[in-house]
């Protein structure tokens, strides 16, 4: 049994969920009269978790960063995100047989994301991938959200391993740049950016389909 882990990012990872996410928050946004479009989005706020996407976006408007309005907000994008992903749920093309193939192989598996906690229980519920997972950092957990490292390094904690022993696996920049300051080796999936884009990568995939975990940049 390998003594390795595999460190997943959530949104464009596991789950195909951008578009949602991005429609919940331009909804929400626009309730506070900030106009934002699909191209901000992705230009801006990918790899942002929700508490960062309102303090980054209310500061522009001069509204602060007061706690309660931040809440207020994150609380109104969760409630029309959950209604999508409920409404309609993709994974990630060989999302779940390569989080299968990777359990059943041994290695140890977390989920790293600045997701809300009951957005991942949700999809990984009902996606039946939940067992599978030994350890869960969601944005409720971290002070800073990626690129800082400190979720990565909260979830390799958890389960007691090197930063050698383990493989992030990201979609984002800022994600990627989190792996990186976390000392661990990052596979990057082209889910959200255009391969290009990533060659500071360790490995670049389009997506899961057809990989098996022994592919991944180890170190030897």
């Amino acid at each position: 049994m390998p003594d390795r882990a595999i460190l997943f990012d959530f949104n464009g990872v596991i789950i195909d969920d951008e578009p949602q996410h991005c429609a919940a928050l331009i909804a929400t946004l626009a309730t506070y009269g900030y106009p934002l479009d699909e191209a901000g989005y992705y230009r801006d706020y990918l790899g942002f978790d929700d508490r960062e996407c309102f303090r980054f976006t209310f500061t522009k408007m001069g509204l602060g960063t007061d706690p309660a309005l931040i809440h207020e907000a994150i609380e109104r994008k969760a409630v029309l995100y959950e209604r999508a992903i409920r409404a309609s749920m993709e994974l990630v093309p060989g999302s779940k047989a390569f989080i299968e193939q990777a359990a059943a192989a041994g290695y140890r598996l977390a989920v790293c994301s600045g997701a809300l906690r009951r957005e991942i229980d949700l999809v990984l519920g009902e996606a039946g991938l939940r067992p599978f997972f030994a350890h869960i950092v969601a944005a409720e957990d971290v002070e800073a959200c990626k690129p800082s490292p400190q979720g990565y390094q909260k979830a390799r904690e958890a389960l007691c391993l090197a930063p050698a022993q383990c493989v992030v696996i990201e979609d984002s920049l800022p994600g990627l740049a989190a792996a990186q300051a976390a000392g661990m080796r990052c596979q990057m999936i082209a889910t959200s950016h255009p391969a290009a884009e990533l060659a500071a990568a360790d490995q670049v995939w389009a997506n899961l389909a057809g990989r098996h975990p022994r592919e991944l940049p180890w170190v030897a």
